[in-house]
């Protein structure tokens, strides 16, 4: 299996974590110039930006590790893309960081994961 192929099957596998866990699915696999979120999600009022990192075994650590500063940074921008594009106001919002161990299809959900502003 190659690397895209885990990424879509990991993000299948949170989606239907989220899904089972009454996250309503706003947009998957935002694109802009700035980068890609993987899922947009809201629960309660919140809009939930969420970064899915897929690893079948801790060879190279744990798949949050992945998410640095420089890619902290991309979501963040496309983020605000997407408030302004999509015109949202007054709400609250989260980064949040799903790790999927796909071996045996566990998931550490990371909330909070990091700032955006």
């Amino acid at each position: 299996m190659n690397n895209r192929e885990k990424g879509i099957l990991g993000e299948k596998i949170a989606s239907d974590y989220l899904i089972k866990n009454n996250f309503k699915i706003l947009q998957k696999n935002y694109k802009t110039k700035y980068g890609e979120i993987d899922l947009i999600v809201s629960k309660d009022g919140k809009i939930i930006f969420v970064e899915v990192k897929s690893r079948n075994s801790l060879n190279y650590g744990y798949p949050s590790e992945s998410v640095n500063y420089r890619k902290q940074s991309k979501i963040i921008y496309t983020a605000k893309h997407y408030i302004l594009s999509n015109n949202i106001k007054n709400n609250d919002f989260r980064f949040d960081v799903i790790e999927v161990y796909l071996k045996n299809k566990n998931i550490n959900h990371i909330e909070n994961a990091f700032w955006g502003y």
